[in-house]
């Protein structure tokens, strides 16, 4: 899971995000993540293609970027409804 430590080393620079981070990790975890491979609480590979074209266009497959994640987070953290 390469791809887990290349996204959370933007967050860790970001201190102020920490809290939404894992309010959103949370919410997106699967029920009973921890029953099933790779037991780490990370969204189903369709809800992160889904939001992948929904992001990116196309087929959800141009190059994403870690600070992507971080614009995000702090999308998160600006609704109020999504940051409770």
């Amino acid at each position: 899971m390469r791809w887990t430590a290349s996204l959370a080393g933007p967050i860790v620079r970001h201190p102020s995000l920490w809290p939404t981070a894992l309010r959103q990790m949370r919410r997106l975890a699967p029920a009973r993540w921890w029953l099933r491979s790779p037991f780490l609480p990370i969204p189903s590979p369709d809800y992160l293609h889904f939001r992948l074209v929904t992001m990116y266009g196309g087929q959800g497959e141009s190059e994403h970027t870690a600070e992507d994640l971080v614009t995000w987070l702090k999308w998160c953290r600006a609704w109020p409804e999504m940051s409770r």
